[in-house]
């Protein structure tokens, strides 16, 4: 993190801003609204939780902002599988975005161990 400037520099944010907008062009067709509003609050949640994290001045409050992250990135994943049983996804991509929470799960939990560390 000591290299890191700006939030915008983190993979994990840029990997969920990449998320967000898979998860609105999955949702365009989707005429579920409350379905809908509901994946796309959690996807933005873990990108936007990323940006503030970093940009709140302290590594303890940073860590807590990913935690939060990482809770929406589990949230994404699971309304997925509310997705794939109602049909308004095929299963395969379906799949593909849930391998993709899973490793922006790791790339976040990932940084809190280095965060952990560097507080030792």
């Amino acid at each position: 993190m000591g290299t890191v400037k700006y939030f915008e520099e983190f993979k994990i944010w840029q990997d969920a801003r990449e998320l967000v907008g898979e998860i609105y062009a999955f949702t365009g067709g989707v005429r579920d609204y409350g379905f809908n509003d509901q994946i796309q609050r959690a996807a933005v949640s873990v990108m936007n939780n990323i940006a503030e994290g970093a940009e709140a001045g302290s590594v303890s409050m940073f860590k807590r902002f990913l935690l939060i992250a990482k809770g929406s990135c589990g949230e994404v994943r699971s309304m997925l599988y509310i997705a794939s049983d109602l049909n308004y996804m095929e299963k395969l991509k379906v799949e593909k975005l849930q391998e993709k929470c899973k490793m922006l799960s790791v790339g976040i939990y990932n940084l809190l161990n280095y965060l952990d560390r560097k507080q030792d």
